[in-house]
C-alpha cells in the first residue's frame, strides 16, 4: 500500500495537471456549452475512462513499445487526429441547439458522448507516453509490485479527472442553458466546438512535443 503521503502528493500534482488547458478539458468545455452539462458530463466521464486504459497500457509496457515504434506512434496519431476532425465536421454541420424542432438533431444517449470521450483520450499517443513517464514517478519499492501500485494511482487519476471535468462541466452547462435561450447563438456554439475539434486535430499532428 502507497503512503499516504505519496498518494497526497499524487493527487495534489494529478489536479493540477487535470485543470491546465488540454484537449480533453477543452472537449469538455465545448460540448458542455454546445450540448448541455450532461454532455460535458459524459465526455468527462469518457476522457477518465480512456486515462485509467492508459495507466492499463503503462503498466502491461505497451506505451513503451509506442515509445520506442515511430510508426506505431504516427499510426496512432493520424488515428486521433482523424476522429476530432470527425467531431468537428459534425460540429460545423450541426444546426445548434437553438435550431427548430425541424431541423434539430435528436439528442444523442448520455453513451454516446462517454465513447466520444474515452476514443478521444484513449487514442491519443501523448496521453500514452505521460502515463508512461508520470506514474513510475510515484511508485515505491516498500510499497509492494510497481505494477499494483501504477494501476492503483491511475484509479486515482480517473476518478479526480470525473471529480475536475465534471466541475468545468457544471459550470458551463448553466452558460449553455443561459445561451440556448437566444436561438440565434446555437449554431455558433457549434461552429466553435468544430473549430475547436479541428483545431486539436491539427495540434496532435503537427506538435513534436511528448506529454
Amino acid at each position: 500500500m502507497l503512503p499516504l503521503d505519496t498518494l497526497a502528493a499524487f493527487l495534489a500534482v494529478s489536479v493540477v495537471i487535470t485543470f491546465a488547458p488540454g484537449p480533453d478539458n477543452l472537449m469538455v468545455l465545448g460540448q458542455s456549452l454546445a450540448r448541455g452539462r450532461m454532455a460535458g458530463f459524459g465526455i468527462a466521464v469518457g476522457c477518465a475512462l480512456g486515462c485509467f486504459t492508459h495507466t492499463l497500457w503503462a503498466t502491461l509496457g505497451v506505451s513503451a513499445v509506442l515509445a520506442a515504434a515511430p510508426n506505431a506512434f504516427l499510426a496512432l496519431k493520424i488515428a486521433g487526429a482523424a476522429y476530432l476532425v470527425w467531431l468537428g465536421i459534425n460540429a460545423l454541420r450541426s444546426g445548434g441547439i437553438g435550431a427548430g424542432v425541424e431541423t434539430a438533431a435528436p439528442p444523442l444517449p448520455w453513451r454516446r458522448y462517454v465513447a466520444r470521450g474515452f476514443i478521444a483520450n484513449a487514442v491519443n499517443p501523448k496521453v500514452a507516453l505521460f502515463f508512461l513517464a508520470f506514474l513510475p514517478q510515484f511508485t515505491r519499492p516498500e510499497a509492494g509490485p510497481a505494477g499494483v501500485q501504477m494501476v492503483l494511482l491511475g484509479l486515482v487519476f480517473a476518478v479526480q479527472t470525473v471529480f475536475v471535468f465534471g466541475a468545468i462541466a457544471l459550470a458551463a452547462g448553466s452558460i449553455g442553458r443561459l445561451l440556448a435561450r437566444r436561438p440565434r447563438l446555437g449554431p455558433w456554439l457549434d461552429r466553435v466546438a468544430g473549430v475547436l475539434f479541428i483545431g486539436l486535430a491539427v495540434n496532435l499532428l503537427v506538435d513534436e512535443r511528448t506529454a
